[in-house]
């Protein structure tokens, strides 16, 4: 968890993610990523230079069919105020619209419920568990599917909302978080599309193409991470 740590204060220095008097509502879906990253900012907020407020959002997509009980437990545990929503997204992609590629849909509708019920708590911002790989993937996914070199930012500005969103795991790697959350109340996640989706497809080629060309994905990472290795030529006249 150290290492984590260590990363986590070098994100939030660097990119200037937590200021004094900030309350951060964290997104706790229930996976690995959430559940690590409201852990570490709670230990954070023990030594850091600048004082925060945390509280933990889980958006419930079953309309109250899931089982918090372990997360609610959780948050108990480390002294963090908890709220759960509880919406019928799952209803409306699957039953109602019968989506196809239904991952952009429910990340939208997720993140608007996640970003009200923030405001309403009286948060100023929204940390999210993104990690180094998910960043990493982002790129690959633009790319391939849209065409664009394009990936999200550690600290982005919803002006609709009146919100910053945060992602103090920029630094931190996938297995990394699978290490230190071995013992933590991992929610299964019932998405009949979960391990079938476009992300999935660009997990497993990262897995290739790191086991092909030595340290592959660090290299992504530091080309994505360092404007001044950009070189792209520029609109001709």
């Amino acid at each position: 968890m150290q290492k984590i740590l260590s990363m986590t204060r070098k994100a939030c220095f660097e990119y200037d993610l937590i200021e004094d008097g900030d309350k951060i509502a964290v997104g706790l879906s229930g996976g690995k990523d959430s559940l690590t990253l409201l852990l570490a900012l709670k230990k954070l907020q023990a030594f850091y230079d600048k004082k925060f407020d945390l509280v933990a959002i889980s958006v419930d997509l079953s309309n109250g069919k899931n089982d918090f009980s372990k997360l609610i437990e959780f948050c108990k545990s480390i002294d963090v105020e908890y709220k759960i929503v509880k919406t019928n997204i799952t209803e409306i992609i699957f039953d109602i619209r019968k989506e196809k590629n239904p991952c952009s849909l429910c990340a939208n509708l997720r993140r608007g419920v996640l970003n009200s019920t923030a405001k309403e708590l009286g948060c100023n911002k929204v940390a999210l568990g993104h990690h180094k790989d998910d960043l990493i993937e982002t790129f690959l996914l633009s790319l391939f599917f849209e065409g664009r070199l394009s990936t999200f930012k550690p600290k982005t500005y919803l002006s609709r909302v009146d919100l910053d969103v945060v992602r103090p795991f920029i630094f931190v790697s996938e297995e990394d978080i699978k290490r230190v959350s071995k013992d933590f109340p991992v929610l299964f996640n019932p998405c009949p599309a979960n391990k079938y989706t476009q992300r999935e497809s660009a997990k497993q080629l990262l897995t290739t193409l790191d086991k092909t060309y030595t340290d592959s994905k660090e290299k992504i990472f530091n080309a994505i991470i360092h404007s001044e290795r950009y070189n792209l030529f520029d609109k001709l006249d």
